[in-house]
């Protein structure tokens, strides 16, 4: 099991003002910094992590994310002493990827060098839309030529590495206002986008009052035509709403999908790890308050919410529900490996899945057809 690869997920989680369409768990900006006080928790709460998990370490990091809130609007000099103490802490393993989110409006050229000399090597651009009237009903605190300048700005600090986050479905928009997006992302030379369709969720200013959004007809052109164009471009689909040119999968991503293990600092964030001997996976998250979590981070008393995953009646949902987002699937013995169990424990639902043509009828491979892609909800069922 210690080959289970491990990454390391940093949530910081404010941001400028929170856009009515977001649930993750993230707070507008506070007058008074607390900057320097939570990255000396997010430091003490790795070494805490490290401690109680037994990691100092035949394991090495395999990729960091960076995410929030708005990452960005943190100093290019707290990134740097985060990172520096990590370091210190776990090994790298060669060319580790790090991403870090960044929002337009939030950074300038000299914190983009800054932060490229700190070891960030990848970064994620919350670009959503290249249309000012889509941005101003998405309550972006950016507009067009903003998002430009800063991926031209991100070049020019010799970033080589750069996704772009871009939405569909939007309030207003047509099926041509999508394809305009992608057009003008492509011109702009990413190597990775993320393209994904907006969701209303429940607790939100848009759960609450919901925007007129292009019926399921004009959503379905906008998926199929964009697939195509992206396609054409020389973006693989790799998973259900990413793309990337050849080699330029988000690393840390796959580790997610590939039921990899993930170490979790930071106000709210989620972790999941594997005991080598046991082989139980415990998934938990950290207190998802800032104050409170930095206080319990200072007050040593490091609370965390654990869900032991022992029961294995569980685990064949919890496995798929991140593989067969991907694609390509994954190797059939990466059940047996990530889980502990046996394959043939959850023949029967292959075969059902099999026979309803969701999962490719496959020995070697677990791999989910177009038609399973599409519907992934009904294909999960069967594992429920």
């Amino acid at each position: 099991m210690n080959t289970i690869p491990i990454s390391l997920y940093i949530h910081l989680p404010w941001c400028v003002r929170k856009c009515p369409y977001c649930d993750f768990n993230s707070y507008a900006l506070p007058q008074d910094s607390i900057e320097d006080k939570y990255v000396d928790a997010l430091i003490e709460d790795l070494e805490a992590e490290i401690l109680r998990l037994r990691l100092r370490m035949t394991r090495q990091l395999h990729s960091i994310f960076i995410g929030g809130g708005t990452p960005s609007l943190f100093s290019a000099q707290s990134i740097d002493k985060l990172l520096n103490n990590i370091h210190q802490l776990i090994n790298f393993k060669p060319n580790i990827e790090i991403t870090m989110e960044i929002n337009p409006g939030t950074c300038d050229q000299p914190k983009l060098i800054d932060l490229h000399a700190a070891g960030i090597n990848r970064l994620s651009i919350g670009v959503q839309s290249f249309q000012n009237d889509k941005l101003k009903s998405l309550g972006r605190i950016h507009d067009k030529n903003d998002a430009i300048n800063i991926i031209k700005m991100a070049q020019q600090a010799k970033f080589t590495n750069l996704n772009f986050d871009l939405m569909h479905g939007l309030p207003n928009q047509t099926c041509q206002d999508a394809l305009d997006d992608l057009h003008t992302a492509i011109t702009l030379q990413p190597t990775h986008i993320s393209w994904y369709q907006l969701t209303i969720e429940e607790h939100t200013p848009f759960g609450q009052n919901p925007p007129i959004l292009p019926t399921e007809e004009t959503i379905l052109a906008m998926q199929q035509q964009g697939m195509a164009l992206l396609a054409e471009a020389g973006f693989k689909r790799y998973e259900i709403s990413n793309y990337c040119k050849n080699g330029y999968e988000c690393q840390h991503n796959l580790n997610y999908w590939q039921f990899g293990d993930y170490l979790a600092i930071g106000a709210g964030a989620h972790g999941k790890i594997t005991d080598p001997e046991t082989k139980a996976i415990t998934r938990y998250c950290k207190p998802s308050d800032p104050a409170n979590y930095i206080y319990a981070c200072h007050s040593e008393s490091f609370a965390t919410l654990e869900d032991k995953l022992r029961e294995e009646s569980r685990l064949p949902l919890d496995f798929m529900l991140n593989t067969l987002r991907l694609t390509e699937g994954v190797p059939a013995k990466l059940f047996t490996e990530r889980t502990g169990m046996e394959l043939a424990s959850i023949t029967p639902q292959l075969k059902n899945a099999i026979n309803q043509g969701l999962i490719e009828d496959n020995a070697e491979r677990i791999k989910p057809t177009p038609h399973g892609q599409q519907f992934l909800n009904q294909c999960l069922d069967i594992f429920c």
